[in-house]
């Protein structure tokens, strides 16, 4: 019977949320393959694409504190459903836009049409699911979720060919109303525990833990998904000289390893905090592979490019670590306000990123249709610059927590991480939490 019922929870609300999710991440990524094309049928700049695709970043972070507030007041099944009905309509308006203002307006009803997409997941796993498999289970979110940037490679490169980016554009609508017809039709209610006076929004912007994270986090995912949902196609062309069938090949392989890399944050995750360590340690050392792949990048280090590209690939899934940290830190009836407050940081720092790079490569001239060198190490040099900012400021306050984890290590001890997790023993006085198997209208 418990086997039963957990199978019936992942099949009405774990997999129409990742679906929504999977949408969600195929429309963040898909204007890397089909830049080109819209660029030649428009004639668009690298700035104004830049802008184009980043609205979508725009409009999903300043949406996500509001989203947050309605997950948490009527929860997910009724906000995504609602939501990705929003999506569809915008995905239809782009099918059929012939000028800059209507893909910009139809992109940013696109992004705030799936802006739940990822923190209404989340909080269905809080809501649904064992506290324990949080972790694990937001990496499976979101290794099926990134399987959008599988498709926005190979598969749809051979869809264009077949039909174009406008009958392409058509299908997402329909598919983005389908999804939103079944999450609201097939995931079941969950009752809902009021929010007391002290487990408001102020508790996440007030806790000094959540602005110890939130700028490393924000600053290397951010600017993963920047790179890899537009950036990185133009590289490859103007530095690496690939030609069309390299690229897409490319691409397909960093989205293999993106899927491959929310699985493993999410397996890894789940296993060091059975074992009391804080997943704060790993994402430091994700932030420093990340940073040392973009500057494999920038000074050009004799590593087949594929490598460093593929890290900043892994980097895009770690959302699976941050949110499992700040599950630790708020409680369930909070986690949309806490997930939606850590995505406006990572969203806003993407729209930043990816337009602010389209504005750098604007001031070198193109020679035969290609930037220069100097262009993307520029563009990049400053993203990197502030990632390690952000670091030098997550590490200093947590060092002792890191240096006592490592001594754990050698001396085979367990470690003392009181600094590193402070007590939520204020919202545990005032909060009700739902068992796993009551309160639902299946």
């Amino acid at each position: 019977m418990q086997i039963s019922k957990g199978w019936c929870r992942i099949a009405r609300v774990f997999l129409p949320f990742a679906a929504g999710y999977y949408l969600s991440y195929l429309f963040r990524t898909i204007n890397a393959l089909i830049a080109s094309h819209i660029s030649s049928d428009i004639g668009l700049g690298s700035a104004d694409l830049g802008l184009l695709t980043s609205v979508y970043f725009l409009v999903f972070a300043a949406a996500q504190i509001p989203v947050g507030i309605l997950l948490d007041r009527f929860g997910p099944r009724r906000v995504q459903s609602a939501l990705l009905l929003l999506a569809a309509v915008g995905a239809g308006l782009f099918a059929v836009s012939t000028g800059f203002l209507s893909l910009l307006i139809a992109r940013a009803m696109i992004g705030l049409g799936v802006a739940a997409a990822l923190t209404a997941g989340l909080k269905s796993i809080i809501l649904w699911f064992p506290r324990e498999r949080v972790g694990l289970l937001n990496g499976y979110m979101v290794m099926l979720g990134s399987l959008g940037a599988v498709t926005a490679t190979a598969p749809v490169e051979r869809l264009l060919a077949w039909m174009g980016w406008r009958s392409l554009f058509e299908i997402l609508a329909a598919a983005t109303g389908a999804i939103a017809i079944l999450i609201y039709f097939v995931v079941p209610e969950r009752g809902i525990v009021p929010l007391t006076a002290r487990a408001t929004l102020g508790s996440v912007f007030g806790d000094r833990r959540f602005w110890c994270i939130a700028p490393l986090s924000a600053t290397c995912v951010g600017s993963a998904w920047s790179l890899q949902g537009l950036w990185a196609s133009p590289w490859l062309t103007d530095v690496e000289r690939l030609d069309r069938a390299s690229l897409v090949g490319q691409l397909f392989i960093m989205s293999i390893v993106l899927s491959g890399g929310a699985w493993f944050f999410g397996v890894a995750v789940h296993n060091i905090k059975r074992r009391g360590i804080g997943a704060e340690t790993i994402l430091a050392m994700v932030a420093v592979l990340f940073i040392a792949a973009e500057l494999a990048l920038i000074l050009r280090a004799p590593l087949p490019s594929i490598l460093p590209w593929s890290v900043i690939a892994i980097v895009g899934t770690a959302t699976v670590i941050s949110f499992a940290v700040i599950s630790d830190y708020f409680p369930p009836e909070l986690a949309g306000r806490a997930n939606g407050a850590l995505n406006v940081l990572h969203f806003g720092w993407a729209f930043l990123a990816q337009y602010a790079t389209g504005l750098i490569l604007e001031q070198w001239p193109a020679n035969d249709g290609h930037r220069t060198v100097q262009a993307y190490q520029v563009a990049f040099g400053f993203s990197v610059a502030l990632q390690i900012a952000a670091l030098v400021w997550f590490v200093v306050p947590w060092r002792r927590s890191i240096v006592s984890w490592m001594s754990s290590i050698l001396l085979f001890e367990p470690s003392d991480v009181s600094y590193a997790v402070e007590s939520v023993g204020l919202y545990e006085d005032s909060v009700i939490f739902l068992p796993a198997d009551d309160d639902a209208e299946w």
